[in-house]
């Protein structure tokens, strides 16, 4: 942002996520958001539920766009685009992720940073199963490797991006889309920071299995990795 631009407010940011069947920590999660941004902030839900979510995420004043689903990040990524807002900031809708954290992010947008990131392991993530922890740890140590600079949380699922960002780049993935989210933006050379933060235990049942799920996000890891370099060589 140049000097001669305003910083931008909680009015200029939209939450997004993804949800499917989590009637049980919805509401929680969009209060918590409600009461952090006192309701300036926008919220949008792609929803594939067959349960209440839906119900109940515009009830507590979410614009709620419903599909079939088709997998987390291709709700993710309608989600991103739905946003019509200079700041976007992503969630999962678990009451994992500490929503008193916006307007932090908001600040480091302030400050220049074109991506802000939570790193959900900086402080060991305890509420995360062992099996998790150690897949992410992975990630990150792969992801470093092909981007060129140490990543800690690959897969977190709080992020906040300048619109600009998320229309600049074509996002392909579905599993993996939290890795791409991170990694097309380095090795693009955006103003990326990661900043830690807490990490809870999910209200509701897990989507993802952990094996399956974990070879998909590998997979995307390498496979976007392989891509930017290649995007490189060629710009």
């Amino acid at each position: 942002m140049s000097e001669s631009e305003a910083p931008y407010t909680l009015d200029d940011v939209t939450v997004v996520m993804g949800t499917y069947n989590e009637e049980a920590a919805i509401a929680t999660v969009l209060e918590d958001i409600d009461n952090v941004t006192d309701g300036r902030a926008s919220v949008v839900c792609v929803d594939s539920s067959s349960d209440r979510t839906p119900e109940i995420a515009r009830e507590h004043g979410a614009r709620v766009v419903e599909q079939e689903p088709l997998g987390y990040g291709v709700a993710v990524r309608s989600a991103l685009y739905e946003a019509d807002t200079e700041v976007v900031i992503t969630t999962d809708c678990d009451d994992t992720y500490p929503m008193e954290r916006i307007p932090d992010f908001l600040e480091y947008v302030n400050e220049g940073y074109d991506v802000v990131s939570g790193d959900r392991l900086y402080w060991g993530a305890d509420e995360m199963p062992a099996v998790n922890r150690l897949g992410n740890a992975t990630f990150a140590a792969i992801a470093s490797l092909f981007v060129g600079e140490r990543v800690h949380d690959t897969t977190t699922g709080m992020r906040a991006y300048r619109r600009d960002v998320i229309q600049d780049i074509d996002w392909t993935q579905n599993t993996g889309l939290s890795a791409e989210l991170l990694i097309r933006p380095l090795c693009r050379d955006y103003d990326v920071i990661e900043v830690p933060i807490e990490y809870d235990e999910r209200l509701g049942e897990t989507k993802l299995d952990p094996l399956s799920g974990g070879a998909e996000i590998m997979g995307s890891i390498l496979k976007v990795c392989v891509e930017e370099r290649l995007h490189g060589l060629l710009h």
